[in-house]
């Protein structure tokens, strides 16, 4: 008889363990996807920014080595990410690309009304109005320039735009955050409960608050670690399924991303799980015996 109620206590208490890490998973999954999101999201509005076009028109008849040596100039500015020197010739390629042959058949080397321009790329964070225009003036000063074409309207709708999307996913990250620790923080509590006449009885033999503590602290991190390293696993997987429908995401994605998305879900786990249970296992060591019951 005893050994089937230890056999019983047994499977009661694995079965508390495994639907615990369930619970957990599904919750750090939940959480993980949406970080998983927010960074595709972040990556996404990098993107834009960084192929917002800012031309740099020369004067007609400037020497290439003039054009070269802004390029290089432009090349040191730390808030430029790349430049591109187009000359007439491409030029005109890319419009015969764009119009077609039979609109641009007119066009020859010696009549070619087409100017050679630079081509800049800014990083994301200089690409707002306020960056740009400053970038404006320094360019204008050079004799060799012509004019600066970019489009002022659509640089802030842009950045309007993925202002207000950011705003709202943080919003929601935030909501979800506290829903995650709320559900993470009860399952651990009804885990606990489960086990606050243990606590007690190690109370009344002698035992030390740290004693009867460290064996709980050590399970709800073991927990949160299993179930951290489940979650990510699953992220992943998804990752690689869409990528391989999407391949476009590979361009969103990068090393340090899913480094940083690791380490959150693992920390997450670790933080929450440990937390929840110190709390819960104290209330315990507190509450009266009469109330226990309850």
């Amino acid at each position: 008889m005893a050994n089937y109620n230890d056999s019983y206590y047994k499977r009661k208490i694995n079965t508390s363990y495994i639907t615990s890490v369930i619970s957990i998973t599904l919750v750090l999954f939940t959480l993980g996807f949406l970080g998983l999101f927010v960074l595709h999201t972040k990556s996404l509005s990098n993107y834009i920014k960084e192929n917002i076009g800012f031309e740099i028109i020369m004067k007609d008849n400037i020497k290439e080595a003039d054009i070269v040596y802004l390029q290089k100039q432009l090349d040191i500015v730390p808030g430029i990410k790349s430049t591109e020197y187009i000359t007439k010739e491409e030029a005109t390629s890319r419009l015969n690309n764009v119009l077609g042959e039979d609109f641009t058949g007119f066009i020859d080397d010696e009549n070619n009304p087409l100017l050679p321009s630079i081509d800049v790329r800014f990083n994301a964070d200089w690409a707002n109005n306020d960056s740009i225009q400053k970038m404006e003036k320094y360019v204008l000063a050079n004799e060799s320039v012509k004019e600066v074409f970019y489009q002022k309207s659509v640089v802030h709708l842009i950045n309007s735009n993925l202002r207000k999307i950011s705003l709202i996913l943080f919003g929601f990250a935030l909501l979800l955050l506290f829903i995650a620790v709320a559900l993470i923080n009860n399952t651990i509590r009804l885990s606990i409960y489960s086990k606050r006449f243990t606590i007690r009885t190690m109370q009344l033999v002698g035992a030390t608050e740290r004693f009867i503590i460290k064996p709980f602290i050590t399970i709800g991190f073991v927990q949160g670690l299993v179930s951290a390293f489940i979650a990510m696993a699953l992220l992943h997987g998804i990752l690689i399924a869409a990528q391989q429908s999407i391949p476009e995401l590979m361009l969103l994605s990068s090393r340090e991303m899913l480094i940083y998305l690791n380490v959150f879900i693992l920390v997450s786990g670790l933080l929450i799980t440990g937390l929840s249970t110190l709390f819960a296992v104290e209330k315990y060591l507190r509450m009266k015996t009469d109330a226990m019951y309850g």
